[in-house]
């Protein structure tokens, strides 16, 4: 099984605003959600996809479960 690298390690918030992304929620009520800007948002998710090498929302959460790093909570 392949490590992870470091580049690849996601911090809190990134952390929090993709378990967000998984369970279905829009940028708009993500923020809501975690009390920050849309833009913030935004930015955090544009760095989970670098980080993670995904194409989209959906490939991210995808590569998230398949590593282990989120869960699918309700």
């Amino acid at each position: 099984m392949a490590e992870h690298h470091s580049s690849d390690t996601l911090s809190e918030r990134e952390l929090q605003v993709l378990q967000q992304v998984a369970a279905g929620n829009a940028n708009k009520i993500v923020a809501a959600h975690l009390s920050i800007s849309e833009d913030t948002v935004k930015g955090h998710v544009k760095a989970i996809l670098a980080k993670l090498g995904a194409n989209d929302r959906t490939h991210a959460v995808t590569i998230a479960l398949k590593r282990g790093i989120i869960s699918l909570e309700e």
